[in-house]
């Protein structure tokens, strides 16, 4: 018995079929019977019960679940607490990233990475969550950054980092005379904001509905598709905002925009990493993935 076996018998049994498990692995359905025969060899008894449909787990089976999801647990963790000793690594590290993660949060700290692993070369897509996703089940890319959660059967969804958003005004804009507004005062002027679904504007949202803000009530004179595209709106005098303040750090030191505090109102978020449950982690993403915890 191996770790490997185990780590295939139990994608077998969380996807229900050898053809997806093998699929999910990057392996011939023949090789993943042959390592699951093996493992019940080893044991001596059935472990699956294939059926016409789907494949179930023989009592055996499931008294043996468990162990195979503590093992594959115990070899992330082992990677996780190794990481920080392993600086000769090398190799291409390929990524997706969704828009304020891949356009204002990872460059300011892809130089220090760098500087620190200077083998491993990092490949890094910036695109939506749905099309991270899709890419990681096909084995594009080793794993994603998102802006929010996700419910997705295969993948391990972690918290990587912390981020708050914050109001943004054009610096001749009425609140811009504040440090810190009332939400009630807020509301009453014209917003500029990402589209429908994007991970921002669910945080914002979120919070305007807790502090009992009518969404409809909303005076949303804009609605764009990239964190670019809002800044340069609001510049331009045509609204308000709230967006992280790692995407704004340029505009406020030239004196463009202004960040205020909402009193009372935290728009706090966090960032994730996710990747196939089926697939471990290379060494370099799991170094990677640390030193951007470390950074927060």
């Amino acid at each position: 018995m191996n770790f490997h076996q185990l780590h295939i018998f139990h994608t077998v049994a969380e996807r229900g079929s050898f053809s997806s498990a093998a699929q999910m692995l990057h392996m011939t359905q023949p090789a993943v019977t042959m390592q699951v025969q093996a493992l019940e060899d080893y044991f001596g008894t059935k472990l699956l019960i294939r059926g016409s449909k789907k494949i179930e787990l023989t009592e055996a089976g499931k008294t043996l679940i468990p162990y195979a999801q503590r093992s594959i647990d115990i070899m992330r963790e082992a990677d996780v607490a190794m990481s920080s000793f392993t600086h000769m690594l090398q190799g291409r590290l390929q990524l997706g990233a969704s828009l304020t993660i891949g356009e204002y949060v990872l460059p300011r700290l892809l130089g220090p990475f760098g500087q620190q692993y200077p083998q491993i070369n990092i490949v890094m897509k910036v695109m939506n969550t749905a099309q991270i996703i899709d890419d990681i089940c096909k084995h594009q890319l080793n794993f994603g950054l998102i802006e929010a959660p996700i419910h997705h059967p295969d993948m391990v969804v972690d918290v990587v980092m912390k981020d708050e958003l914050k109001l943004i005004v054009p610096a001749d804009h009425p609140l811009a005379q504040q440090d810190v507004v009332d939400l009630k005062d807020v509301v009453q002027y014209p917003f500029v904001l990402r589209e429908q679904g994007s991970g921002t504007r669910q945080v914002m949202e979120d919070q305007f509905i807790n502090k009992g803000i009518n969404l409809e009530q909303l005076k949303v004179v804009m609605e764009l598709g990239s964190t670019g595209a809002v800044k340069s709106a609001v510049e331009a005098g045509l609204g308000i905002t709230m967006l992280s303040p790692s995407s704004v750090k340029h505009e406020i030191a030239l004196g463009i925009v202004k960040m205020i505090d909402i009193k009372d109102v935290a728009f706090r978020r966090q960032f994730y990493a996710i990747h196939l449950k089926s697939t471990l982690l290379p060494i370099s993403a799991v170094t990677f993935l640390t030193f951007l915890r470390q950074q927060t």
